[in-house]
């Protein structure tokens, strides 16, 4: 198995917090890394997907005291929303003992659902933590990484039919078992053909109209399948620019399923040969490099586009935690070139630094100020940010 940048993240959040939750879709490895951790201390795990786990903590309070002092690693927590008042009340037990951090390791795959429930219960005493699939500075082969999408299995796949089969299955698993697990009455085959269709789509700007006429269903529906494919973390919707720079913007998200393995399972792209000839192989790309570039970004960056009426736009606005604005164009070519909408959209924002992420392999500065640079020379930059 590949190391994971985020466990030195996780392991320094534990040490400074009473509780962690470590966010992140279904089979991205979260169990892993947390079982990592655990070894290094002393702790005990629990799957609320396991019944007698689940019956294991029908008495939680009296369970939990007997673990003060251990770390408790909680999966799946979110489908057991009582259990965060419970954990409230052992962390302010355990401070009190002397007990302040490193007490609970809560692993969710709803991140809404579980913000919402833990916000409420154990604000000020918890850390959020993010785990997407690999990146490129984690599984360093950038062809597989992209056609095979970042999931460790599917990286790791003896070859990309093997990698496409547990895609295939996976997919199959979150629409049959896991999504209604989670509580929504929503028909398999309805949120598949709904998935497909952002995947054909990829990086577009959400057109909710066409989506309901095309399935079938109200624009409000829409909404909800989109809220709960965010939600799930397997959907990223990309917010347009919001600050007023006196001028028309484009004001409709843009919306990237967020594993690009996912993206050429779902429109039935097997071989890196049949991704270079699809006409989602531009969006394919553009979704992979922004989740690569987030995934290594600053914590507290926002990320956006911009895009004006007239057409001046942005791929992706980094904006850093001390209020510096990147201006970031992403492109699937080898020759470092913007149009000159990018630079009117960088001047608009009032951009700090401009770069252009490319397929090429060297850094070549350019005129305006942008600096063109291949994806890993750019993850580079935001680490150092």
């Amino acid at each position: 198995m590949l190391d994971r940048l985020a466990k030195t993240r996780v392991n320094r959040a534990l040490d400074r917090q009473p509780a962690v939750v470590l966010l992140g879709p279904r089979q991205v490895g979260k169990t892993t890394l947390a079982l990592e951790l655990a070894a290094t201390r002393d702790s005990v795990h629990l799957d609320m997907e396991r019944p007698q786990d689940r019956a294991i903590l029908q008495e939680p309070e009296l369970y939990l005291e007997e673990q003060a002092g251990r770390l408790v690693v909680i999966d799946e927590v979110q489908l057991s929303p009582g259990l965060f008042g419970t954990l409230r009340h052992q962390i302010d037990a355990r401070r009190r003992a002397g007990h302040r951090t490193g007490q609970f390791l809560l692993l969710g795959s709803a991140s809404n659902t579980l913000l919402h429930q833990s916000a409420e219960s154990l604000a000020g005493r918890v850390s959020y933590q993010e785990l997407g699939g690999f990146n490129f500075m984690e599984a360093p082969e950038l062809g597989a990484l992209w056609l095979r999408g970042g999931f460790p299995e599917a990286y790791l796949a003896v070859d990309d039919e093997a990698s496409l089969h547990w895609r295939d299955d996976f997919i199959r698993t979150y629409l049959e078992r896991d999504i209604p697990q989670l509580g929504p009455r929503i028909p398999a085959e309805t949120l598949r053909r709904f998935w497909t269709m952002l995947s054909h789509e990829q990086g577009g700007q959400l057109n909710a109209a066409r989506l309901a006429a095309g399935l079938g269903v109200s624009g409000q529906t829409i909404g909800r399948y989109l809220d709960l494919m965010v939600d799930l973390m397997l959907v990223r919707r990309l917010p347009p620019w919001h600050r007023n720079v006196g001028k028309r913007l484009v004001k409709s998200p843009k919306i990237y399923v967020r594993d690009a393995g996912l993206v050429h399972s779902l429109l039935g792209i097997g071989s890196m040969d049949a991704l270079l000839a699809h006409p989602v192989v531009g969006g394919s790309w553009e979704g992979f490099v922004i989740e690569n570039l987030l995934s290594i970004a600053p914590r507290g960056a926002e990320a956006s586009y911009y895009r004006t009426i007239a057409g001046a736009e942005i791929d992706l606005v980094l904006t850093l935690p001390d209020g510096e604005a990147l201006a970031i164009e992403i492109k699937r070519t080898t020759t470092p070139k913007v149009s000159r909408g990018f630079h009117i959209a960088a001047d608009d924002i009032r951009a700090g630094r401009r770069f252009l992420v490319y397929a090429g392999e060297r850094e070549v500065p350019m005129q305006g100020g942008l600096r063109a640079m291949p994806l890993a020379a750019m993850m580079g930059v935001l680490q150092s940010c």
